[in-house]
């Protein structure tokens, strides 16, 4: 069997409720969010999961943990700190137990794109005010980043290096794993597995809360069903 890499955006939150730009503010999932990201883990349940990525924020890790509550190994997602106190007083001692979770790695690397002087403003406000092309130019173009924010080009700058040196190991060693991130930072994985160009990337949608297959055959990703 093939193994397989899961993208799973997360669910709707507090500020996709409010139609707000989001970006780095650590807001958590709405009530639909978090049902959503429970939906999610039905699709999820009986594929087993050697291993799973998220971001440092929140919405992602509130959306992981919800999605894999009730997988059918029986396996405990447990969130495993790389650096500080926590690395070493977070330990466990028994090696059973150690077998029985579903190890999670956060890193900022797969952070939503920072909207810089957009963040916490209404999205029709700022159509409004700096018209539709601008708009369009900051919340979806590869290479025009927001007023002190990134674009998608320098979101894929950091996204793919850590994809190809903490995600694909696992991927090689023939193990399946999840990763609960944002639009924007999967979009950029999305394209460089998918090798699509800037203009095809600009009308990718990720769908909130519902996760995306692929099969790693031979070094190449096949999307499931396609």
């Amino acid at each position: 069997m093939q193994p397989m890499l899961i993208l799973m955006r997360h669910g709707e939150s507090i500020w996709n409720q409010k139609n707000l730009f989001t970006g780095w503010v650590d807001v958590p999932l709405s009530e639909k969010g978090v049902q959503e990201a429970i939906k999610s883990g039905e699709k999820l349940r009986d594929l087993p999961i050697q291993a799973a990525f998220t971001s440092t924020l929140m919405r992602a890790q509130m959306t992981l943990f919800l999605a894999l509550l009730n997988h059918s190994s029986g396996k405990v997602p447990v969130l495993l700190h790389e650096k500080g106190k926590l690395r070493s007083w977070a330990r466990i001692y028994s090696e059973k137990t150690r077998e029985n979770i579903i190890p999670v790695f956060a890193s900022w690397h797969l952070n939503e794109r920072m909207y810089g002087k957009l963040q916490g403003l209404n999205k029709e406000e700022v159509k409004r005010q700096h018209g539709e092309t601008l708009f369009k130019k900051w919340r979806r173009s590869f290479d025009t980043a927001p007023p002190s924010g990134e674009s998608l080009k320098m979101t894929k700058k950091r996204t793919i290096p850590y994809f190809r040196q903490r995600v694909m190991p696992f991927l090689k060693k023939n193990q399946n794993v999840l990763i609960s991130a944002h639009g924007n930072s999967l979009r950029s994985i999305v394209m460089e597995i998918e090798q699509l160009g800037k203009e095809e990337v600009v009308a990718l949608e990720m769908p909130l809360g519902s996760p995306l297959f692929y099969e790693y055959r031979n070094g190449l990703f096949v999307k499931k069903g396609a």
